[in-house]
């Protein structure tokens, strides 16, 4: 045979009307009343704002990296077209020669037989 003995009381501090205690039951609850202190959240607070800071540097020089890239690249762009710009002129120039030299006017002239030249 059991018997159970069983205590109701109404504890209006733990948010719980009715709480019943049974035999060889802990009835004390320990509870930690003391938490990190200020001086500790001032601690975290600044290591959180280190690591937010280091965050933030570490995209800004990713960005400027990007950006000395960029310019490196416009660089060789703008030279690559100053490049074009000569070659084509200079083509031009050759091709113009060339017109010159096949054309119908240069084909009828005839060489001159004697030359002479100025003296002082």
């Amino acid at each position: 045979m059991s018997s159970s003995t069983t205590l109701t009381i109404n504890m209006p501090t733990s948010g719980r009307t009715n709480q019943t205690w049974r035999r060889n039951q802990n009835t004390v609850r320990y509870q930690l009343t003391s938490g990190l202190g200020p001086i500790s959240h001032t601690v975290l607070i600044a290591i959180m704002l280190c690591i937010l800071g280091l965050i933030y540097l570490t995209q800004i020089t990713k960005t400027s990296a990007y950006g000395y890239q960029i310019n490196d690249l416009k660089n060789k762009q703008e030279k690559l077209a100053d490049q074009k710009r000569d070659l084509e002129v200079e083509s031009a120039r050759l091709q113009a020669l060339e017109r010159v030299k096949n054309s119908d006017v240069a084909k009828a002239m005839t060489a001159p037989t004697e030359t002479d030249y100025a003296q002082n």
